[in-house]
């Protein structure tokens, strides 16, 4: 794929995009623009770093709420502390969150386990679903928060564990300003950001963010290229209306690595540790995405504001891969079973969301009242083939353990000697087309009883209709799910900067699964998947820049699940899960920043043998960055992750590690910085998440990214 050649052809068709879209969400805006309201408009844009989430600038929690009267935990890491720790991705800030860890993804999408919860839906960017499965890029990005706990009410189905919202960069009126950045590591992977704002006029303001990205590591055949162009305009149409428009265009395409096996004693084999388990040629995934989305807010008065959200989102996607399937350590060592599959999907997203914030009071009890409705329309059709190995007519295929495995575009030697060839077109396991329609509307009051107390309750309804067309069996059914999911949280105060909460939520996930494909045969029958969270704690404002959080949590999940033996009856699986989580962040002093969080997370399946899977018992997370002098600043951190178990019958086991980063930056001048950031300084052999038995992730051995960056 030559995809710098794509960087022109899109940019030539923004500016005719744009001029449409503006002229559509103008058309909504109508209504609003000429509403009657009084006072100016004070949509004050306040970037949560330690004191409040504004809606303009964090979607995640819809009103102006500071953090301490948040009945939650939550993490927000800014872009500036994602340039410090030199994060390029959504595993990198999930190493540094305390309370949740990364699964492997079958190297093709960010996967986040939430308090014990793996969840690869439950994204987010503005406040709007994104659950596509995919790698999320960060270019373009002003914030990420981490909503930890059901989040049904605002977000709807899913959210089980968390959720995690991407707030984007957006244009800023009264500025003119190019930033950029420029990355090499010591892979050879390269990275290029540009981002420049351009006042149009008093009400108006333009903003680029474009980003390209060679892909290395340190497996064999690992590369790719990542092109991200995104261009936003925002209008002050009135002095109570603000538009946002924005477009985006992303173009992916990497290897699939899907990691080593487990071998004898239940761990990854060390000793294949440079071994690529696929296709050398062939392994691969492939994204094109358009999205657009507007944004308007009005306000009617001081005390009601309004917001309309339109989002649309056009996906193809391609992933096909070999991977280790089978391998005995005992019994054959120097052989492997391979098995894989050709995944497609095309998938388009409609949500339109509108909301209103009104604050008010009843005698001497303050309300802040946020009541919304939303509508999402998905089309998406996935098809799955399995490989098809000609000589042993099957899906699976045993191969001599070699470096590199001896298959190429196809074609290879099985470890008979015999010589085979996979065809990715030959049997079809899956092809399903899914309609989905969700209706939802929810209310949610904030009371202030006084000064001390505050009460937080609300529900929320979601209508979720799909209707499934199996074509290879022939078969279409429809299913629709409708629940009501409450939440009702406390929050007390003995001084300004400490708050006690306690919260108590419900969420549900369809039986149709995240990605609309699991409602087909006997799954049809199945009821949601239930889950109820409790959760207390303790927040303190240290210092206007300082925060501690402390919280206790149990999650308890309810899924119903086809009996093993009888297709006629089903079991309810029921896992409970409870932790603790402490996190510190924020400036100790005016050179001394840091951000340090402890999760412990206990679980037990059914019956209470058994532990989850991907549920390590303790994980820490410590980052300092200190200014020795105006120009000079160094950083110094570790991750420690307690070993997990890989499958659900707690017999193969990802090892405990703890890994050490380090970075320096030197301001060359007041525009130009240069910054080192080394990864895995004791270049410890570490194992950091898995898919399943025998896909487990291989650690980078130490490395190191140099990077430019200034702004003019």
């Amino acid at each position: 794929m030559n995809i710098k050649l794509k960087i022109f052809e899109e940019i030539k068709g923004i500016s005719s995009l744009l001029v449409g879209t503006v002229a559509f969400s103008a058309t909504v805006a109508l209504p609003f623009v000429t509403a009657q309201s009084s006072g100016a408009l004070d949509l004050d844009e306040v970037i949560a770093v330690g004191k409040h989430l504004q809606a303009d600038k964090a979607n995640a929690l819809r009103t102006p709420t500071p953090i301490i009267d948040v009945p939650q935990s939550l993490s927000i890491v800014t872009a500036d502390q994602m340039n410090m720790q030199g994060f390029n991705s959504i595993g990198d800030i999930i190493d540094y969150t305390p309370g949740v860890n990364t699964s492997q993804g079958e190297g093709h999408r960010d996967a986040v386990v939430f308090r014990g919860v793996r969840s690869t839906a439950d994204f987010f960017i503005d406040g709007i679903r994104d659950d596509v499965q995919y790698y999320r890029p960060l270019y373009n990005i002003e914030q990420v928060e981490i909503l930890r706990g059901p989040n049904a009410l605002l977000f709807g189905r899913g959210g089980s564990g968390g959720i995690l919202n991407r707030v984007s960069k957006k244009g800023e009126i009264g500025e003119t300003f190019t930033g950029y950045k420029a990355s090499v590591d010591t892979f050879g992977a390269t990275n290029f950001e540009l981002d420049t704002n351009y006042t149009l006029n008093e009400g108006a303001a333009a903003r680029l963010n474009l980003y390209y990205g060679s892909l290395e590591n340190h497996r064999d055949f690992f590369d790719g290229d990542q092109l991200g162009i995104n261009p936003t305009v925002k209008f002050n149409l009135s002095p109570q209306t603000t538009l946002n428009v924005s477009y985006e265009y992303m173009d992916h395409e990497r290897f699939v690595d899907r990691g080593i096996p487990t071998g004898a004693d239940g761990k990854p084999v060390k000793a294949l540790k440079d071994t690529v388990f696929g296709d050398e040629s062939e392994n691969k995934t492939t994204l094109e995405a358009h999205l657009i989305k507007t944004s308007l807010e009005h306000k009617f008065s001081d005390s009601l504001k309004g917001r309309v959200n339109g989002s649309y989102g056009d996906y193809d996607k391609l992933y096909q891969n070999l991977y280790a399937s089978s391998y005995s350590q005992a019994t054959s060592p120097s052989v492997v079973t391979l098995d894989g599959y050709r995944d497609t999907t095309q998938r388009t997203n409609l949500v339109l969301s509108s909301d209103l914030i009104a604050e008010f009071e009843t005698g001497s009890i303050e309300h802040t009242v946020v009541t919304g409705v939303e509508f999402i329309s998905t089309e998406n059709n996935n098809d799955r083939y399995n490989t098809f190995f000609s000589s042993s007519s099957d899906d699976k295929e045993d191969f001599t353990i070699a470096r590199p495995l001896n298959i190429k575009g196809n074609v290879g030697v099985n470890s008979s000697g015999v010589a085979t060839s996979n065809d990715y077109s030959a049997d079809l396991n899956d092809d399903t087309h899914a309609d989905v329609t969700v209706l939802s509307a929810y209310l949610q009051d904030e009371v202030a009883i006084n000064d001390m107390f505050d009460v937080i309750l609300g529900a929320r309804f979601d209508s979720y209709d799909i209707d499934v067309n199996n074509v290879k069996s022939a078969e279409k059914r429809n299913k629709t799910d409708e629940e009501i999911t409450p939440r009702l949280g406390f929050v007390f105060k003995p001084k300004e900067n400490i708050s006690l909460y306690a919260s108590y939520s419900e969420t549900f996930l369809p039986s149709s699964g995240e990605q609309y494909a699991a409602i087909n045969n006997d799954a049809n029958k199945l009821d949601p998947d239930e889950f109820v969270n409790m959760e207390a704690g303790i927040k303190v404002d240290l210092n206007d820049g300082l925060s501690l959080t402390a919280s206790v949590f149990q999650i308890e999940a309810s899924k119903p699940e086809v009996s093993d033996t009888d297709s006629s009856t089903f079991d309810v699986i029921k896992t409970d899960t409870t932790g603790f989580e402490l996190q510190l962040q924020g400036w100790i002093t005016d050179e001394w920043y840091t951000s340090a969080g402890y999760g412990y997370l206990d679980g037990e399946q059914a019956g209470g043998s058994l532990r989850p899977r991907e549920l390590p018992e303790h994980m820490f997370s410590l980052w300092n960055h200190y200014l020795v002098t105006d120009k000079l600043g160094l950083g110094l951190g570790f991750i420690y992750q307690d070993d997990s178990f890989i499958d659900s019958g707690n017999s193969k086991t990802l090892p405990s590690y703890i890994r050490l980063d380090a970075a320096a930056h030197y301001d060359v001048t007041n525009n130009v910085r240069i910054q080192l950031n080394v990864e895995n300084l004791t270049d410890e052999l570490y194992f950091p998440n898995s898919h399943s038995s025998h896909q487990a992730t291989v650690g980078a051995p130490i490395n190191a990214l140099l990077s430019v960056s200034g702004r003019f």
